[in-house]
C-alpha cells in the first residue's frame, strides 16, 4: 500500500471520532451497503465523517489493505475498526453499537 494513502487513513481515523469509508457520500450513497450503514448511523444520531472511496482508486484499495477487510463500507470509531455493513447492522440491532459509542465517549441520540 502507498505510504501516503496509509498516512491519510491514519489521519482520518485519528482526527474524527467516527469515520465511514463508503461508496458515495452520506447524502448520496452509491451502494446499498453504504446506504444501510449511513441509515444506522443517522438513526442512532451519531455525527460521522463519510469518505467516498470511489473518487480515489488508491484509497479504495488502501482502506481494504489497512484494515485487512475485503469490502467497503468500513466503520471506524475512535480509531478502531468496527466492521462492515452486516456487522454494523447486527451491532445496532443487538444494542452493541450504542454500547460501543457509550464506552468510547461518542455522543449520540
Amino acid at each position: 500500500m502507498d505510504n501516503a494513502v496509509s498516512e491519510r487513513i491514519k489521519s482520518d481515523i485519528t482526527d474524527n471520532e467516527v469515520v465511514l469509508y463508503m461508496k458515495g457520500t452520506p447524502v448520496f450513497p452509491q451502494c446499498g451497503f453504504s446506504a444501510a450503514v449511513v441509515q444506522v448511523l443517522n438513526h442512532v444520531g451519531v455525527k460521522f465523517k463519510g469518505i467516498d472511496v470511489l473518487v480515489d482508486p488508491s484509497l479504495r484499495q488502501g482502506i481494504k489493505d489497512f484494515s485487512n477487510w475485503p469490502t467497503v463500507p468500513q466503520l471506524y470509531v475512535k480509531g478502531e475498526f468496527v466492521g462492515g455493513c452486516d456487522i454494523v447492522r447486527e451491532m445496532y440491532e443487538s444494542g452493541e453499537l450504542q454500547q460501543l459509542l457509550d464506552e468510547k465517549g461518542v455522543a449520540h441520540a
